[in-house]
């Protein structure tokens, strides 16, 4: 595996941070979509196909909150991609002449 694990590592922490962001993104198309009404306030209801969606819905984009959480997080792992990559492409490049 070599010089691959920390690309690895890195990329399952940005898409785990990432997970506040795509709840809310599915919330907020899913309530559009279908006529609801969405906000932090409480649940309303919304029903699709009989099945109240709800308090689905709220709790989804609820968590949106942990975005202040993990946004830093992913910042970081996004830097530490980054530098990585330059480092990476330095030493192939010394090593090709």
């Amino acid at each position: 595996m070599g010089r691959r694990w920390p690309y690895v590592v890195l990329l399952a922490i940005l898409a785990i941070c990432l997970i506040p962001v795509a709840a809310v993104a599915w919330a907020s198309a899913f309530a559009r979509r279908h006529g609801c009404t969405l906000h932090e306030g409480f649940a309303n209801p919304c029903i699709v196909d009989g099945h109240d969606w709800g308090d689905t819905l709220y709790s989804a984009f609820v968590a949106g909150w942990l975005m202040l959480a993990t946004l830093p997080v992913a910042a970081l792992c996004l830097l530490a991609l980054m530098g990585l990559g330059i480092v990476d492409l330095i030493r192939a490049r010394r090593r090709r002449g």
